[in-house]
């Protein structure tokens, strides 16, 4: 079963931050550009929040919202939520139902890693089932015993 830290190096890039400065929009053009649904706040203490698609959803219906000038430190969810870097794929689906939450920040040594979705850990659970039903296929497969040689 795969780490939480193994999931995070086979994403292959950079944790996408802004600053608490940055206005919605600013935000929502790096989200786009990278195909994320959320976004993290990086202050001078390190990361100070996130913003996800579903905070657009709820951010729209506020009086006074505006995206071209609103600035994203006042929207951005503060309470942040983490796991450990050496988490499996199960515990952190516990964590996503649990808190129901879908974003978890991956932390190794107090400093944070990465940041994985209830997508990422559910295809990394999916990939992993589809090879050990591969596996389990391939034994009782009948070629696997007509290649069987039989002592006399």
């Amino acid at each position: 079963m795969k780490t939480a830290e193994e999931m995070i190096k086979e994403q292959n890039h950079d944790i996408i931050c802004v600053p608490p400065e940055s206005t919605i929009k600013e935000a929502l053009v790096l989200m786009n550009k990278n195909k994320i649904g959320a976004i993290l706040v990086k202050g001078d203490e390190g990361i100070a929040g996130i913003w996800t698609e579903r905070d657009l959803l709820k951010n729209v219906l506020i009086e006074g919202f505006a995206p071209k000038t609103s600035k994203i430190k006042d929207y951005m969810t503060k309470d942040l939520h983490y796991a450990e870097h050496n988490e499996t794929s199960m515990q952190l689906q516990d964590k996503f139902l649990g808190l129901r939450i879908r974003h978890l920040l991956i932390r190794n040594n107090g400093k944070f890693i990465g940041m994985l979705s209830s997508g990422d850990v559910t295809r990394h659970s999916l990939n992993e089932k589809t090879e050990e039903l591969k596996s389990l296929n391939k034994i009782i497969n009948w070629e696997y015993y007509e290649n069987w040689h039989w002592k006399k």
